[in-house]
């Protein structure tokens, strides 16, 4: 009886972390809609929720939400930087499709409860 309550308190709370994964995810999507705010929501929530998933295979999806966030931070500065050069659209651009593929790859491995990024 026991064993049964401490695996379904970890399926819950796997649960709940996976929620939270594709709730990052949502917020990285919405980045193109409400520029970087909802960009930096999601790694608050990343942070909030890391040292949980430590071990489990949702770990890996948050380091890679994570990295993603921060890696379109920085290549929208550059591309602001460099823009009046007339290199900041092809530099957007390529951030821009950047993020889609990997919010694309992190939320397919997270629907199959896959570790992303190996």
């Amino acid at each position: 009886m026991t064993e049964t309550l401490i695996e379904d308190n970890e399926v819950e709370k796997l649960n709940t972390l996976r929620t939270m994964a594709a709730t990052v995810y949502l917020c990285q999507a919405l980045t193109f809609m409400l520029a970087g705010l909802p960009l930096l929501v999601g790694v608050a929530i990343n942070f909030f929720g890391r040292n949980e998933v430590q071990g489990t295979w949702l770990e890996s999806h948050f380091n890679w939400q994570v990295q993603t966030a921060w890696i379109t931070i920085a290549g929208f500065a550059l591309s602001g930087f460099t823009f009046g050069m007339g290199i900041g659209l092809f530099t957007l651009l390529i951030t821009v499709v950047w993020l889609i593929y990997r919010i694309t790859i992190g939320w397919y491995a997270l629907n199959d409860r896959k570790v992303v990024g190996t």
